[in-house]
């Protein structure tokens, strides 16, 4: 009498690789890693925005990222773990289309903090489920986050601004105008508006500008983001 095994769900993924031919090449070993966590980090966001992170379950992420339990757990030991580093994925994603913003933008500083934010504000609009995740989810389950992201964009505004003379000397407190910029953009997010984050660009570039560049300038560069 035959016999008949049940594959798991790694054993499936195993399986359908070894049949790999020339029609179906099989792909590097760490493409594929690379891969099943791109997937899983694509399922968190995806369930965050159903569901909010405290109800996301384990099962929740593998369904959606079309992969085994066990899999999950090869590349993080728990949700916490995971929803930080798809937000963590994420800012990256966003620290990448500003440095190709700020290389487009040429040489005037002013300019550059306008370009890379509208540029910035397109990516979270077209994403959604993740900004979501980003700036709602993620600080809810460790607050400590908002100081990192906090840290970051503060960090990135005074390098953008180091090549105008004495810009980048603060002349009010930049935390202040990131506090002020997070509330105006979770708002959106909170409200489901994300696809309408491109509007506050003339209102977020005078908030980050205002510390260093003063009113005048501040101005100025919102009027020309309309």
């Amino acid at each position: 009498m035959a016999q008949h095994s049940v594959e798991t769900g790694d054993e499936a993924e195993n399986a359908a690789t070894a049949k790999a031919g020339v029609l179906t090449p099989r792909l590097p070993q760490d493409i594929g890693i690379r891969s099943q966590r791109q997937r899983i980090l694509e399922a968190m966001a995806k369930s965050c925005a159903e569901k909010t992170f405290s109800r996301t379950t384990i099962a929740d992420i593998v369904e959606h990222a079309g992969i085994s339990r066990g899999t999950f757990y090869k590349h993080f030991a728990n949700k916490e773990e995971c929803v930080f580093a798809a937000a963590d994925a994420f800012l990256l994603e966003l620290q990448g289309v500003g440095a190709i913003a700020y290389a487009r933008s040429g040489d005037l500083p002013l300019n550059s903090v306008r370009d890379v934010i509208a540029a910035v504000l397109e990516r979270l609009a077209t994403k959604p489920e993740h900004t979501k995740l980003l700036l709602i989810e993620a600080p809810i389950v460790d607050p400590e986050v908002v100081r990192r992201y906090r840290s970051f964009v503060i960090g990135a505004l005074k390098s953008m601004l180091q090549a105008g003379s004495n810009v980048a000397r603060a002349k009010a407190d930049p935390e202040i105008a990131f506090g002020r910029a997070k509330v105006l953009i979770v708002d959106y997010v909170a409200a489901g508006q994300s696809e309408d984050l491109p509007s506050l660009l003339p209102e977020l570039v005078y908030i980050a500008l205002l510390p260093y560049a003063g009113q005048a300038a501040a101005l100025a560069q919102a009027k020309n983001a309309r």
